[in-house]
């Protein structure tokens, strides 16, 4: 199963740091910097953290399966939520309502502190030796 985990945050990883070259490369084309906190956000939660909990669940087995799920899928919601909520709410596209937009960005971030909460729990439960055979 953390191989299951590993290589689907990887991957997901990956698409995060393609979205986040792709805004960077328009900024510094556009020379406008409206996307910088997106931006950066995409690029920490969703390529760096996402990519570093991939190389964990490679290197170490870890004995609690539905804790490592759970915070799989947080990593992914909350990451996915808190990009596209900072999008609505800093950029307001589609004059989509500003009310809709704040909840949006609130709730992925606090699924994404979820997931980092539930990771520090993860680490508890791996295996004795640590690294994988």
């Amino acid at each position: 199963m953390e191989q299951t985990w590993s290589l689907r945050l990887i991957r997901i990883a990956a698409v995060f740091g393609l979205i986040g070259a792709v805004l960077g490369s328009h900024m510094a084309g556009a020379g406008s910097y409206a996307f910088r906190p997106v931006h950066a956000h995409i690029l920490v939660v969703g390529w760096l953290s996402m990519f570093a909990w991939g190389i964990f669940y490679k290197a170490y087995k870890v004995r609690a399966k539905k804790l490592m799920t759970a915070q799989g899928w947080t990593a992914i919601i909350g990451s996915a939520g808190l990009s596209f909520g900072m999008w609505l709410q800093f950029l307001q596209p589609f004059n989509v309502n500003e009310v809709f937009a704040l909840i949006f960005y609130i709730v992925g971030g606090t699924i994404l502190l979820i997931s980092f909460a539930l990771f520090l729990l993860v680490t508890f439960f791996v295996e004795k030796e640590g690294k994988r055979a």
